[in-house]
């Protein structure tokens, strides 16, 4: 077997993709729980633009509420850590205020996303430009208010902490380092699956998601029949906030303990390309968010753990800032190659009103 390894790796040109692909088998086991970490903010950016988009509404402002959730849940744990405190629990180290915080961070998704239900649906503004507008007053004001806090070198509530699995789990043939993927984890990135899972069951299998796809795709042959359609894109975009709300608070509680101006860094835009590549299905979008998440973790791999041989001396002489930049020449790429064969939903981003009756 190794010499048949030897073989491949000596091809001229085409062994070095063998090396590469190599690489990725020996290294994807052992970063597989970074795989999803990085993949969750992204999974929950794009099933909140999955609701979204699938009751006929563009959210572009996704990092806009992603930023706005991280900031509050981390400032409120600020403000209450003091008071509430709390001793950790053995499991995911949860106290009252990160609980408070959380909750926070939610609701705070909830609100923007209101502003932007209402922006689209009532006044019929451009969903695009309301988007854009939440994203630009979200960065700001999230940088200034930061830029007053971090004035007292305030101390957060902390984080939730991740699950420890067994060793013994760890080191199964082949289903250990899955497990090892989906468990050694903290809460909100164990609960992307069981999101995704209920979230793709009700969409496709339930009487809400038969009337979400319905105001999506003919919101005036729904309309006819009975369904409220401006009240069910009111409910799905002011929920979808709280998915985006948890993909903010992910990242300021979980992911880290603290908060960074910008610390969304384009994941709300990748999970939009995440939903687009994933067809509009929750199953698809957590699929195309471990993809590129797969490549952020690659990438670090690779910049600290080359491969050897000639690939990693190949590898080497690349600048470190081609790998942080990686997932989004990935995320351009598949997008690139999907746009035109993906097909949204036929209302989506078209106001919706009501024919006077007479």
């Amino acid at each position: 077997m190794e010499n048949l390894i030897d073989a491949l790796y000596g091809i001229p040109v085409a062994g070095l993709v063998f090396q590469f692909v190599g690489y990725l088998v020996a290294i994807v086991p052992a970063i597989s729980p970074i795989i999803l970490q990085v993949a969750t903010p992204i999974a929950l950016a794009a099933l909140c633009a999955v609701l979204c988009e699938r009751s006929g509404v563009v959210n572009i402002g996704i990092e806009g509420i992603m930023i706005a959730a991280a900031f509050v849940g981390w400032y409120v744990g600020v403000l209450l850590g003091p008071s509430l405190g709390g001793t950790p629990s053995a499991i995911f180290g949860v106290t009252p205020v990160l609980l408070v915080a959380l909750a926070a961070a939610l609701l705070t998704g909830m609100l923007v996303s209101a502003l932007h239900a209402w922006l689209s649906i009532s006044v019929r503004a451009d969903q695009i430009i309301s988007g854009t507008i939440i994203n630009i007053a979200a960065f700001g004001l999230t940088g200034y208010f930061t830029s007053l806090v971090s004035l007292g070198s305030p101390v957060g509530a902390g984080g939730f902490t991740r699950l420890r699995l067994p060793r013994e789990l760890v080191d199964l043939p082949v289903l250990g380092w899955i497990l090892d993927m989906f468990l050694s984890q903290g809460p909100i990135a164990m609960s992307l699956l069981v999101i995704v899972v209920v979230f793709q069951i009700l969409l496709f299998r339930s009487r809400w998601g038969l009337r979400t796809r319905a105001v999506g795709e003919h919101p005036k042959a729904a309309d006819t029949v009975g369904i409220d359609v401006l009240a069910v894109r009111y409910r799905n975009v002011i929920l979808a906030g709280v998915l985006a709300g948890l993909a903010g608070a992910y990242l300021s509680m979980e992911g880290t303990n603290s908060f960074q101006v910008g610390m969304t860094a384009g994941r709300g835009y990748i999970g939009l390309a995440a939903m687009i590549v994933g067809r509009w299905s929750p199953v698809g979008a957590l699929g195309a968010a471990l993809l590129f998440s797969s490549t952020t973790a690659v990438g670090q791999s690779i910049s600290i753990f080359p491969p050897s041989g000639e690939l990693g001396a190949l590898m080497a002489q690349a600048p470190g800032q081609l790998y942080d930049a990686l997932p989004y020449l990935v995320t351009i790429i598949v997008l690139a190659g999907v746009v035109g064969r993906s097909i949204p939903p036929a209302a989506d981003g078209i106001p919706y009103e009501r024919e006077a009756t007479t």
